[in-house]
């Protein structure tokens, strides 16, 4: 999805980008190395996320994706899928193509705040980073591209200019830098062949109005992709979905017809798939990067932090000893200078959020690793404390005012609580080749996908924090 402004710029990048860089490009070279032994499979493997399409939906008879319930029904489906801890889009794309969660990939959130700075660092929309910049872990299309196989994305998060993507076009809102990024010779083709690739700035300051269109023209790229190309493994990031359930909560009218019109763009997919004769091979993936929760009431934990003594004055006079940034359903709380005793402040905020309003989780440092995160010093872009909020809640980082807890002029939806919140859980299918038919499993990890790519295409993903799974995989 893509914010509708934001000020960063390709030459904003945080002073730690360097090394993570050379961190990532030695795990990539290693990677590469064990990859080239590999027999591949001869497959196809489509991944389609369809953004917010939570697991509830599935069973929802208001539901009409003919298409998507046809593909399970011909192979295998899980009831539940659980994400990465917070539920947003940056960091769960990249589980799913990783196999591991945030702690160890990098894209802790769709953003972060910078201590040194004090600014928020930006991932969503990729406008500063490259894919090997910020991913700190290989991924499954390193894997098939290090093994000979021949790979595509589009708009797929935190893949920006990625050297493993034989064809990519980014999920970058600046046109300069979405075009200059992506592979050129694909634009050269898609100019040929009528997609307009050049109003993908004009449709993300839509917002939500320019989403089905700018699904409509992914849609057609990835057609044109398979049937000129026809690699073998592909990723596409579809948006409709979620930017509906933002503007009106889940489970409204007009989100049964994003529902409907996604669904149309997998059997479009599947249509082009048999028009370039890749059938037989073929296998799908048809998966979601977080559910969704209706909200009537925000969160403005930097009030709280205010009342603590942490921030005082504004502008120029600002003085922040601690910051919330808001992931949607999600917090995370960053302590700055200026903070004499960390670990007994960090306690007072614990106990302190856990009386507040709306805020059903607060994760101590103790509890990091449970969900899938690190500690500060081993990551100094992590927070040191984080919230989830209850049902009809969200976060917002706005300070204006006295109120802590705000009501919204609408119900509204999001994301980016706990993983474990019921509603959070999203969808996944697979059926095609390799897999059996008839599958349906209770309940899977986000991490599970990538091991399980993997398999299907006959490589082994090595270091992932999932399972392949090898019940639905044919023998």
């Amino acid at each position: 999805m893509c914010p509708q402004d934001h000020p960063a710029s390709k030459n904003m990048k945080p002073r730690h980008s360097t090394i993570v860089f050379c961190s990532a490009l030695a795990l990539f070279c290693l990677f590469s190395t064990e990859a080239r032994s590999a027999d591949p499979s001869g497959r196809t493997v489509i991944l389609v996320s369809i953004d917010g399409l939570a697991d509830y939906y599935f069973d929802d008879p208001r539901a009409k994706m003919p298409t998507i319930r046809g593909l399970a029904a011909k192979g295998a489906r899980a009831k539940r899928m659980e994400g990465s801890f917070p539920t947003v889009t940056w960091p769960n794309h990249t589980t799913l193509v990783t196999g591991v969660h945030p702690g160890k990939h990098g894209v802790i959130g769709n953003n972060y705040f910078d201590r040194e700075t004090k600014k928020t660092v930006p991932f969503i929309p990729d406008p500063l980073f490259d894919k090997d910049e910020i991913v700190l872990v290989p991924t499954v299309y390193d894997l098939a591209h290090g093994a000979g196989l021949k790979t595509a994305g589009v708009i797929w998060p935190a893949t920006r200019n990625a050297r493993t993507l034989d064809w990519q076009v980014p999920d970058v809102f600046d046109q300069e830098i979405f075009e200059s990024n992506s592979t050129q010779s694909l634009l050269a083709e898609f100019k040929e062949a009528g997609i307009p690739y050049w109003r993908q700035m004009e449709w993300c300051k839509a917002g939500g109005a320019g989403k089905p269109k700018r699904d409509w023209m992914y849609t057609r790229m990835c057609e044109h992709i398979l049937k000129t190309h026809r690699p073998n493994l592909l990723l596409l990031h579809l948006v409709t979905v979620d930017a509906i359930e933002h503007a009106v909560g889940r489970s409204a009218d007009e989100v049964y017809w994003a529902i409907d019109d996604s669904d149309r763009c997998v059997r479009e997919l599947m249509d082009a798939v048999e028009a370039a004769g890749l059938s037989d091979r073929a296998a799908y993936f048809i998966c979601a990067d977080h559910g969704f929760i209706t909200y009537t009431k925000q969160i403005l934990p930097n009030l709280v932090l205010r009342e603590e003594g942490l921030r005082s004055g504004k502008g120029l006079k600002l003085v922040q000893k601690a910051y919330a940034q808001a992931q949607g359903g999600g917090c995370f709380i960053y302590l700055l200078d200026g903070v004499e005793n960390r670990e007994a402040t960090i306690a007072q905020l614990a106990k302190r959020f856990a009386t507040v309003e709306g805020v059903e989780t607060v994760i101590g440092p103790k509890d990091f690793s449970k969900f899938g995160h690190r500690l500060p010093a081993e990551d100094p872009r992590e927070p040191d404390l984080m919230l989830s909020a209850a049902d009809g809640y969200s976060f917002s980082g706005g300070e204006s005012g006295d109120d802590v807890i705000v009501e919204t002029d609408q119900p509204k939806g999001s994301h980016g609580y706990s993983p474990f919140h019921p509603q959070m859980g999203a969808n996944f299918v697979a059926s095609g080749a390799g897999i059996k038919e008839g599958v349906v499993l209770e309940a899977i990890s986000a991490t599970d996908v990538a091991p399980t790519i993997a398999a299907v295409l006959g490589l082994e993903m090595k270091n992932t924090e999932g399972r392949v799974l090898k019940e639905i995989l044919e023998e």
